[in-house]
């Protein structure tokens, strides 16, 4: 099976045997590989249906909700993991979720498109319209992202609230970039987070 970029850096930071809840968990596809590589106990909530049942068909556990909603609904420390990829910028209450991510999992993996990736700056200036790129695929009036965050707006947003970062990946293309020029070339980035 293969992974997104993201997932493929989470899953191989995840401890074997730990207890996993994938929050925006798509078709399980994390889950899967965590369960079948390392023997992870993982759980998802999904808002999708029609993801919640191809999960349901690969034999895992996932249950479907709203991340905005039902995320408070689950105890302290629950979890030695909460994953949040490519969700956070979808959610109403990026705050409030992240919060509940942090509350429930010892640690957090939280992934996110750049929004201030050069390709983006580029289109803006060029044309004056929002962004399509390849990582940012859909048109401003049918995308699912809602917070256009950047690198540099997370790393004030965890800063402000004395989130630890623990370690944090910033992808480019096929490749990687370093934390100096995150901002402006990572398209993608994935940080393991505490508190």
């Amino acid at each position: 099976m293969t992974l997104r970029p993201d997932l493929r850096i989470i899953a191989g930071h995840v401890a074997p045997g730990s207890r996993v809840l994938d929050v925006g968990c798509g078709d399980g596809a994390l889950m899967a590989a965590l369960r079948d590589g390392k023997g992870v106990d993982a759980r998802g909530l999904e808002i999708d249906g029609a993801n919640v049942a191809a999960a349901l068909a690969r034999g895992l556990s996932v249950v479907q909700g709203d991340a905005d909603r039902d995320l408070a609904e689950y105890p302290d420390a629950s979890f030695d993991y909460a994953v949040l990829s490519q969700t956070l910028q979808t959610t109403r209450a990026p705050d409030r979720v992240l919060g509940h991510l942090l509350r429930i999992g010892g640690l957090a993996f939280v992934s996110f498109p750049n929004f201030a990736h050069w390709r983006v700056r580029l289109s803006l200036m060029r044309g004056g319209r929002m962004p399509v790129t390849r990582s940012l695929p859909e048109r401003w009036y049918d995308t699912p992202n809602i917070h256009h965050l950047t690198v540099d707006d997370f790393r004030a947003f965890l800063g402000e609230r004395g989130i630890v970062v623990e370690r944090a990946w910033f992808l480019a293309g096929t490749g990687r970039t370093g934390p100096a020029l995150a901002n402006l070339l990572a398209e993608h980035a994935v940080f393991l987070l505490k508190v």
